[in-house]
């Protein structure tokens, strides 16, 4: 009798790979939900337009910043203050999935807990090297240049995605803890406002209050203009990109977890 041939097994997947192949699932799935909806694409670009059109030309001309033109000192600014703007579509994003019921589907598929918020927060970083793109030709366009070289400005774009991607986990606690997408956004508007403009994006700190440089040159924001504006107009560049990224890095590792809990005890 003849021994059955035996039938060739496919080695077990690890549970990384489960969890990497549910996030890219879950980030595919949102850069197709961007794309039947290009409106929120159009209008995320229009604001970040606008500031820098304003800045450029109605307020540069008041603002005076020894040793570099406006425009250069401007752009660096313009790109952090559009990704962190750009990080609140993560929140709203989350909370109108959970409001519609997607996150509850979600939680009861044999996923990876970590998938959905990983997966949203990829799609929105892809989303944000976009504008980001489309910012660095706006900023070409008005006059911007680069004084170092392409690969220093290279890692300048590494740090507004590394950036991008901290302030995303941050709202996206927001969002799951909001109890709709409208809250979400209101929620998120007051601290975003706040490291955004009381910051050195737009000015130099020195134009700011005693008591409120304090604050505004220790808040990750302002150390991620500094750094970029060390890579695009050039100086020293090792502290303030290891303090950009130790920012990164140190939020990440705060709000990614509490997120995750935060998602799994979503209704």
């Amino acid at each position: 009798m003849t021994a059955p041939t035996p039938v060739p097994t496919t080695p077990s997947r690890s549970k990384l790979g489960w969890a990497v192949s549910d996030t890219l699932a879950i980030a595919g799935r949102n850069l197709r939900a961007m794309q039947r909806v290009p409106e929120v694409i159009v209008f995320s670009t229009i604001q970040p337009v606008l500031f820098v059109l304003m800045f450029r030309y109605a307020f540069g001309g008041a603002i005076n910043v020894p040793g570099v033109r406006y425009v250069d000192y401007l752009m660096p600014g313009i790109f952090a203050q559009t990704v962190a703007f750009g990080s609140i579509n993560t929140g709203v994003g989350l909370a109108d999935d959970l409001g519609k019921g997607l996150i509850e589907r979600f939680r009861s598929l044999p996923m990876a807990r970590s998938a959905v918020l990983a997966g949203r927060t990829i799609a929105d970083l892809v989303r944000d090297l976009g504008v980001i793109i489309l910012m660095i030709v706006v900023g070409f366009l008005v006059g911007f240049r680069i004084h170092t070289n392409v690969g220093a400005f290279g890692v300048a774009i590494l740090l507004l995605l590394m950036f991008a991607f901290a302030l995303a986990w941050v709202f996206a606690f927001i969002g799951l803890s909001a109890p709709n997408s409208e809250a979400a956004q209101a929620a998120s508007f007051p601290p975003l406002a706040l490291i955004t403009f009381a910051s050195s994006a737009f000015v130099p700190l020195r134009s700011q209050p005693g008591w409120l440089q304090v604050f505004s040159a220790h808040q990750p924001l302002t150390i991620t203009v500094n750094a970029v504006r060390a890579l695009v107009l050039g100086g020293p560049t090792l502290t303030p990109v290891l303090q950009s990224m130790a920012w990164s890095i140190g939020i990440v590792a705060v709000f990614a977890p509490i997120a995750v809990a935060r998602y799994r005890r979503a209704a």
